[in-house]
């Protein structure tokens, strides 16, 4: 009777331990599946990044009514601020000698007139003419389609071709990612890149843009002059003497690459005292 006891014991364990294996090795099998799951999930999002390279989360920051938009990189805020893109320089339209100057301002206003854009602080808070200086997001057409992702729109007009990427230290949060935006805009005939003539040449010096004591941007004379990309604008001169030297420096006429001269008379930023 004790043998068929022990028999019926151990019988009775041998059944638990197979129950606890068979019941492990399902949960297991269905820990692997939910894993497999969420690295699915977790390529997808990183495709979809990867193919829209200028949508960032615009839930976080400031946000304000565009209620005026001046041209490609400036436009004006329910508050009465003039704001100034952060990082790109866009065609001149207050002249209107500059190619592609038009649609650059269309463009920014396609995005943002009328919208409610996020905006993010740099370094400076203001430029020499009270502007406030900022990288700016708006909300996609459908937030259903896109969730929480909005668009760059500092990013977006260089990378397809409405702006120049324009370093100005000390806001150089994204200074390289517009660079490879502009490189990308520009290997590709976008924009500016395949509707205006390229200029430019090897000049030897070019004014760097410095902090001032004012928090304010200023041209330092004293760098190395940069004369083969369009990295200045008549708003980083103090007196139109100091525009005027750099751009007969880089070449005058025949290699106004920063696009100084706007009515071509030889004489640049006369607006500047």
């Amino acid at each position: 009777m004790s043998k068929i006891k022990a028999f019926a014991l151990l019988s009775l364990l041998f059944n638990l331990f197979l129950l606890i294996f068979i019941i492990s090795n399902k949960f297991e099998a269905n820990r692997k599946k939910v894993d497999i799951l969420k690295r699915e999930v977790l390529n997808e999002q990183t495709e979809s990044a990867a193919l829209s390279p200028t949508t960032y989360d615009t839930l976080e920051g400031e946000r304000y009514l565009v209620t005026k938009v001046i041209d490609g990189d400036t436009i004006v805020l329910e508050n009465g601020k003039t704001l100034r893109y952060i990082g790109i320089d866009t065609p001149e339209i207050s002249q209107g000698k500059e190619c592609f100057a038009n649609e650059s301002t269309q463009k920014n206003k396609e995005l943002v007139l009328g919208k409610s854009v996020r905006l993010e602080k740099d370094v400076s808070e203001t430029d020499r003419y009270g502007r406030l200086l900022r990288y700016v997001y708006v909300d996609p057409p459908s937030q259903e389609a896109t969730g929480r992702q909005g668009i760059f729109v500092n990013e977006y007009l260089v990378r397809e071709g409405f702006a120049n990427a324009a370093t100005y230290p000390p806001d150089v949060k994204y200074s390289e990612l517009f660079r490879n935006a502009e490189k990308e805009a520009r290997e590709n005939n976008r924009g500016l890149w395949g509707s205006c003539k390229s200029e430019a040449s090897n000049g030897s010096k070019a004014p760097e843009v410095s902090k001032a004591a004012d928090d304010k941007n200023t041209v330092d004379f004293s760098g190395e002059w940069q004369c083969s990309s369009n990295s200045y604008n008549c708003t980083d001169f103090t007196t139109q003497s100091e525009a005027q030297s750099v751009f007969e420096a880089c070449g005058g006429t025949s290699n106004d690459v920063h696009k100084l001269d706007r009515d071509g008379d030889g004489k640049v930023c006369e607006s500047l005292p």
